[in-house]
């Protein structure tokens, strides 16, 4: 008798239970999701904060400007040179 009580008792916990194991194990998992969401925004944040720091000096925004917008200075020429694999590389990256 007590083990039909036992087992009815521990199906009920386990699988009907507002706190089942099943929730639990659904809710950890989400959990899990929201840690790593949560690792990689830090890291964004980090990335991003030393951007901010490399182009908060005259010559880090200097460098920005040439590299990524190909400005220049009044008496120089610029000449870009790509390479084969450095244009598919791009394009993947775009």
């Amino acid at each position: 008798m007590y083990v039909l009580i036992f087992v009815v008792f521990a199906g009920w916990m386990l699988f009907f239970d507002a706190n089942s194991y099943l929730i639990h194990r659904e809710l950890n998992s989400e959990m899990d999701d929201l840690e790593e969401a949560r690792d990689h925004y830090k890291r964004e944040i980090k990335k991003d904060e030393k951007a901010i720091k490399a182009i908060s000096t005259e010559e880090g925004l200097e460098r920005l400007a040439r590299e990524k917008y190909y400005m220049k200075r009044e008496n120089e020429e610029i000449y870009i040179i790509e390479y084969e694999d450095s244009i598919r590389n791009q394009k993947e990256y775009d």
